[in-house]
């Protein structure tokens, strides 16, 4: 069963060659890679949080909010993680319904629109694109690096 848990989650287990890096580093390497350049921030956790760093991205375009909660559990050599989205989606009736979710879900979206090309015929060209793996990937990678394990989880954190 812990296989099936394990892909169900998303968790991921670092290579047996790699040592672990003591949880300072860690965290200054998970707190590093938010920025500008990366399209979402790294912060630390607050209390109420229940997380040690998190991860945050606002997606205008789509009107979702994506959150990655981590705890570091240096005793296991974990980081628990949790992916919690917020936004809105048109319902059937042509409402905007707020959304919630919780868990590893991927999640791509993209926008087209139809525009002339040089040689003046028309062409579908891409003005959005959005992916969960380009903020969930290289957290995932740093822990990994770092020796630790990332564990996913659904319900309790």
């Amino acid at each position: 069963m812990g296989r099936l848990r394990d892909r169900w989650t998303g968790t991921r287990y670092p290579d047996v060659d790699v040592r672990a890096l003591p949880t300072t580093e860690l965290r200054e390497a998970l707190l590093a890679l938010g920025g500008p350049d990366s399209g979402f921030r790294v912060r630390q956790g607050f209390g109420k949080e229940k997380a040690d760093v998190v991860a945050e991205r606002r997606v205008p375009e789509l009107d979702l909010n994506v959150k990655i909660r981590m705890r570091l559990v240096p005793m296991s050599r974990e980081v628990v993680t949790i992916e919690e989205q917020w936004g809105r989606e048109i319902s059937h009736d042509g409402s905007k319904v707020r959304t919630y979710g919780r868990g590893g879900s991927t999640r791509i979206a993209r926008q087209w629109e139809i525009r002339k090309g040089p040689d003046g015929r028309r062409r579908l060209v891409e003005t959005f694109r959005y992916s969960s793996r380009e903020m969930k990937d290289p957290l995932r990678s740093a822990v990994l690096d770092a020796g630790w394990t990332w564990r996913g989880v659904l319900f309790r954190f």
